[in-house]
């Protein structure tokens, strides 16, 4: 690893979770609130990124297709993004909630 890599590496352990599963204590900010927050958004992130491979599946008229097709499988991805988020995702959220937390220190 280079000087780069260890930087990062020392911010995101920075802005993990403690153990006992809880945020750093920040000034007067919700933990759990940070966190939904971050998580929520790397869902998104997930989803969005996922959504180009969905597109290019095709549907039998026989057994689908068609404008309830689309927003099923709009919700499906959607759904797909939250489940990895939850498993522990991409660690973007270890990034946001360390990102909301310094700017709300800031103020």
């Amino acid at each position: 690893m280079n000087a780069i890599d260890n930087a990062m590496a020392g911010q995101l352990s920075a802005a993990r979770l403690n153990a006992n599963g809880a945020l750093p204590n920040a000034r007067g900010l919700d933990p759990q609130k940070i966190k939904e927050t971050a998580q929520e958004f790397e869902s998104v992130f997930i989803a969005e990124m996922l959504r180009p491979m969905f597109d290019g599946i095709k549907t039998s008229e026989m057994f689908g297709g068609g404008n309830s097709e689309k927003v099923y499988r709009d919700m499906q991805v959607d759904e797909y993004g939250k489940a990895i988020s939850k498993a522990g995702g991409i660690g973007l959220a270890d990034a946001v909630m360390r990102e909301m937390i310094k700017m709300q220190e800031n103020n």
